[in-house]
């Protein structure tokens, strides 16, 4: 991509929960921008969004939408991107995208900036940012990496804006459902689409996104081939757990992780305090360690109770919050997009 003073940008699914994450975050972060055009589906066109003091009207996504775009970022869900992502590129703009729909694609880099920026040197058009949980991950394991990664045993804690704002609207009627004193009547969790639902308000739920035949779900295969693919270790052994707690933003990571080696939590801290936008907080005496509330509304990865595993010392525990439509989403890929014009 030609290296320039600003930059022409456009945002597909920009009324989303994400997309307009992606808006404040280009402002939050003075992104170098010329222009900025708003994208989304016919039922949100005509919205109007603030973006650096003015009113931007939200337009109808077509083909010719991206003429003249520099970089556009998507966030509009796999099947969209599947059919606007090529159409962006034939016009010279270099994608950024937020679903599931290019991540293992082999000629697509999957990026964390702190991990891998120098993937972006390779893409094609496209680039592809990971799932939520994934990207914090893998901010806390790259830490480690030169210790030997062996074995990751995760569980996360999954909020429910994972979902969509329609979940964090079900979790809040709930809630108040339950103070007027009537029973909760479950409408959407684990998924609007199954015939089975289970109350989120007061519950934890086994279940992030469907299950597949091997008897894990999407979301805890994307943890283990994402992981692999962005710290270039194929054969990098994962075992996930992804569970949906009745938390609105930010998800939490318990972890445990045996090296090649004993590797003792003061090396840790060492590490994860030398890394780029890892937060330690990590004093159970005073009650210091990572919560999803003080993820909220961040584009920080925080990381504590960290410790020896009782049994190996070659294993290690802690715990990884980061708020999942920041973090998660919207900033890792304005992260991307500066990546990539500083690479330019």
């Amino acid at each position: 991509m030609e290296r320039k003073v600003q930059y022409r940008i456009a945002v597909l699914g920009a009324t989303g929960a994400v997309g307009r994450k992606m808006i404040q975050t280009l402002e939050r972060r003075n992104f170098p921008f010329e222009s900025l055009k708003l994208l989304a589906s016919e039922r949100s066109a005509g919205e109007t969004i603030s973006f650096a003091g003015q009113l931007i009207e939200v337009e109808v996504a077509r083909p010719d939408s991206f003429e003249g775009i520099d970089i556009a970022l998507f966030s509009a869900g796999a099947t969209t991107s599947q059919v606007f992502a090529p159409e962006a590129v034939k016009r010279g703009a270099v994608v950024v995208d937020n679903s599931s729909a290019y991540r293992m694609d082999k000629s697509v880099p999957l990026v964390v900036p702190e991990v891998n920026a120098h993937a972006v040197d390779h893409h094609q058009g496209i680039i592809a940012n990971p799932n939520c949980s994934t990207i914090q991950l893998m901010v806390a394991l790259n830490a480690l990496k030169e210790f030997g990664l062996e074995h990751v045993v995760i569980s996360t804690y999954q909020a429910v804006s994972g979902m969509g704002q329609k979940a964090v609207d079900a979790l809040r009627s709930e809630v108040e459902e339950w103070r007027q004193g009537g029973r909760i009547t479950p409408t959407l969790f684990p998924l609007a689409s199954q015939d089975a639902h289970y109350p989120m308000a007061f519950n934890v739920l086994p279940q992030c996104d469907v299950f597949l035949d091997n008897g894990y779900t999407k979301e805890e295969m994307k943890l283990v081939n994402e992981s692999r693919k962005i710290l270039e270790m194929p054969e990098l052994k994962v075992s996930p757990t992804a569970v949906r707690v009745p938390v609105l933003y930010g998800h939490s990571e318990s972890v445990a992780v045996r090296f090649q080696q004993p590797v003792s939590p003061t090396q840790a801290r060492e590490k994860f305090a030398q890394a780029t936008n890892l937060v330690v907080l990590d004093d159970p005496s005073q009650a210091q360690y990572p919560h999803p509330l003080m993820a909220e509304d961040t584009g920080e990865t925080y990381v504590g109770r960290i410790r020896q595993d009782l049994a190996d010392p070659n294993t290690l525990l802690f715990f990884v919050v980061a708020d999942n439509l920041l973090k998660g989403a919207a900033w890792n890929a304005v992260q991307i997009a500066e990546t990539l014009i500083q690479r330019a």
